[in-house]
């Protein structure tokens, strides 16, 4: 049998591991959710990892090199998110994020930074975004070539409109697409030749 390849859309408030590792703090009623909610996959990891607030396209395999690659800084490959922010940002704002922006000491690498005419058609999330009238919101689409920790969430706020909503709409050449929260798939033959050669 050939190494597996798994696209999963994590759901908003799911852990991007299969084990919820310490105990949820006593306010927290219920475990938390985990890849293993989820997959019943074997012997699969994920690449990278979205935070238990962000939701979005996560691969999974059990190719170590395929990892390898997605996981090292210096293999840099595209990350696609969908934004949420607070605020219509004005363009300077745009070029700021473009260019790089100085988080905890290191300075974000340029990125691609379209502010989107109509929001992305995605499935609620539970909960929803907090709405309140006196705060416009506005949706990015950002593309990033690294991904340290909460990077977008930072670097949004580092410009004055912190993100509301996160969600990872490509990994290089893999998208989304049809997948709907909690659900996955397997990689097609393409994807796969696709993720080979990066």
């Amino acid at each position: 049998m050939g190494y597996q390849y798994i696209l999963f859309y994590k759901p908003y408030n799911v852990l991007s591991q299969f084990s919820s590792g310490s105990t949820p703090p006593a306010s927290d009623s219920a475990p938390r959710l985990t890849l293993k909610d989820f997959i019943p996959i074997a012997d699969v990891y994920p690449v990278g990892r979205l935070d238990r607030d962000s939701e979005g396209l996560m691969l999974l395999t059990d190719h170590g090199r395929v990892q390898h690659r997605l996981s090292e800084p210096r293999f840099g490959h595209p990350r696609t998110y969908w934004v949420q922010i607070e605020q219509v940002p004005a363009p300077n704002a745009l070029a700021q994020l473009r260019q790089g922006v100085t988080i905890k000491g290191y300075r974000t690498q340029p990125c691609q930074v379209e502010l989107l005419t109509t929001e992305p058609l995605l499935p609620e999330r539970d909960p929803p975004i907090r709405f309140r009238q006196s705060i416009p919101t506005a949706w990015l689409a950002m593309t990033l070539q690294e991904g340290k920790n909460r990077q977008v969430r930072r670097m949004t706020a580092a410009v004055g409109h912190p993100t509301l909503r996160l969600v990872r709409q490509a990994i290089a050449h893999l998208h989304l697409g049809n997948l709907q929260p909690g659900q996955w798939r397997h990689a097609t033959p393409a994807e796969q030749r696709g993720l080979l050669q990066i």
